[in-house]
């Protein structure tokens, strides 16, 4: 992870009013909810429409790599998805060298990326592409293909998220992982990350895909079923932040459900972040010392359970 300018450290705003956004971003409560809430916080000098400035993604800020970088070959690749919505588009982004370019692809270990609840928007299009500069292939399909793709607004993309069918969606993403996992170019060994939804997700498709799959990295994402964790073969590294307090209060059992399992399994409780700490296009929930550790942690993860 690069270094962020400090300032993105600092928060600009009440916690309160962070945990607004989240609610806002889950769908917990409407749009007129979340700009009433937030004018509840504005002070001298800090306005409801600064706050809600301030909240808001700034993609542009949150880019590490830019999407020419050289170093990189990223394609957007439609596949069947015959259980889903018979078709799901995705980002395949994979390391690039000129000494590359006369040869045949070298085969690498791959990593379906999967996006928040409202799309695959530019920042998880930027941490496909940091991947591939770790050496991955990976893979970020887009839930919302079907009803044209992630539209270029957060909230937009969360209210057509919503109106699709979960058990499709999931799916989706089960056709992603075994279309990237049996490519030509890829080793057959496949791991998983993924960001709230996706952090859900990742966990559910340890259970679905059984020894398909490597290890997942849930990032702040819902735990899999207890009753069904016994099928899981992947190793689980678990991030959250500690004031993430409804899914840190349900990591305990989780982890014990992993224990009894004999899953290889760790978590790390980062403190004093957020929901959403890793994100670096949302500044307020943005925590750099966490992210740039939990990022290490997700790549020696990978690379010792997905490349080896």
């Amino acid at each position: 992870m690069s270094a962020k300018d400090s300032g993105k450290e600092r928060r600009t705003v009440p916690r309160e009013a962070v945990q607004l956004y989240d609610q806002f971003i889950h769908g917990e409560i409407n749009r007129r909810s979340f700009l009433n809430g937030v004018k509840k916080f504005a002070v001298a000098g800090l306005s409801a429409g600064a706050i809600v400035d301030a909240l808001m993604p700034d993609y542009a800020m949150g880019q590490q790599i830019a999407r020419d970088d050289e170093r990189i070959r990223a394609d957007y690749v439609t596949l069947q998805s015959p259980e889903g919505h018979g078709f799901i588009r995705g980002y395949l982004v994979r390391p690039y060298s000129a000494d590359s370019r006369s040869a045949e692809p070298a085969k690498l270990p791959g990593i379906v990326v999967v996006h928040e609840n409202r799309g695959l928007n530019p920042h998880t299009e930027d941490i496909a592409r940091r991947l591939a500069l770790a050496n991955f292939m990976a893979f970020a399909p887009d839930v919302l293909t079907s009803v044209g793709g992630y539209p270029g607004d957060d909230y937009q993309g969360g209210q057509l998220f919503s109106g699709l069918d979960p058990n499709k969606r999931f799916e989706d993403i089960v056709a992603s992982a075994l279309w990237l996992k049996n490519r030509d170019d890829c080793t057959g060994k496949i791991g998983i990350t993924g960001f709230c939804y996706g952090g859900s997700v990742s966990n559910q498709m340890a259970v679905r895909l059984g020894a398909d799959l490597a290890a997942a990295v849930p990032f702040y994402g819902g735990g899999a079923p207890l009753d069904q964790v016994a099928n899981i073969k992947a190793a689980i590294q678990v991030q959250h932040g500690a004031l993430d307090a409804r899914l840190v209060g349900a990591w305990p059992a989780y982890q014990q459900a992993l224990a009894d399992a004999g899953v290889t399994h760790e978590g790390h409780i980062h403190e004093n972040s957020v929901h959403g700490f890793f994100n670096d296009a949302t500044p307020e929930r943005y925590k750099e010392a966490a992210a740039t550790l939990a990022w290490q942690q997700m790549l020696g993860w990978f690379n010792t359970y997905v490349r080896t």
